[in-house]
């Protein structure tokens, strides 16, 4: 479950932004996940409660955002919208595609107090 090695990345952002700007405590984390990405979101958000414990980010609420995958299609052209990795290209079946998006953890906000 490499979510818990996600998670601990996070928390340590976030005690990095608490010190940079002096807040108390995380009422809510949103954070983007790719849908290529190879993240669970329910095991994510379990795992953040776990590591999140005795940190400034313990209670808070973790928002996830899923991003959609998108690639670029060699074959014919196209930027198109993908489910998963390896997926044929809706518009002409091809297989020669670029991820352009859909692979992203991000941090996006914090809600601070």
């Amino acid at each position: 479950m490499h979510e818990v090695a996600l998670c601990n990345s996070l928390v340590g952002l976030i005690q990095d932004q608490q010190r940079q700007r002096g807040f108390r405590r995380v009422n809510r984390v949103i954070v983007e996940v790719g849908v290529l990405g190879h993240v669970d979101p329910h095991a994510l958000d379990f795992a953040f409660d776990v590591e999140s414990k005795d940190s400034p980010a313990e209670g808070a609420v973790l928002e996830i955002r899923e991003i959609e995958g998108r690639a670029w299609c060699m074959d014919c052209s196209n930027l198109v919208t993908i489910l998963k990795r390896g997926d044929p290209c809706p518009g002409c079946g091809g297989f020669a595609m670029i991820v352009e998006q859909g692979d992203e953890l991000r941090l996006k906000e914090l809600e601070v107090i």
